[in-house]
């Protein structure tokens, strides 16, 4: 069974950068579309990035698109979020998320989830 652990976060200063990566074991992740997502105490949780399982299609929430970059290694098992510019409204919980088709959107259902990784954004 697919497991996802996400790793990373932490606290920044407005104007940095952080990079989180998502590290899959129990199954190829090759085979799964994955997603970011974060979530605030009190809002919905929204999609961030999402990215198909060869690598080739990436999709971004408006507000993150030319500062954030999603990008995978699927002989390492591993996606991830370089995050630059950050700006305080990106603080958040992010969770990685698994698909297991090869294509996706962020408002696309995913099926596993990964435990999540603080990303606070703060001077």
């Amino acid at each position: 069974q697919l497991r996802l652990v996400e790793s990373g976060g932490g606290l920044m200063q407005p104007g940095g950068s952080l990079r989180l990566s998502c590290a899959a074991s129990g199954a190829n992740l090759g085979y799964y579309a994955i997603g970011w997502f974060r979530q605030v105490p009190g809002k919905e949780r929204e999609g961030v990035s999402c990215i198909s399982a060869g690598g080739s299609r990436q999709n971004y929430e408006d507000s993150v698109k030319g500062r954030f970059t999603i990008s995978r290694d699927n002989a390492l098992n591993t996606v991830y979020l370089q995050m630059n510019n950050l700006k305080p409204e990106d603080t958040g919980v992010y969770y990685c998320a698994a698909r297991s088709v090869t294509h996706c959107t962020i408002r696309s259902t995913f099926d596993l989830w990964g435990q999540g990784t603080q990303v606070t954004v703060s001077s």
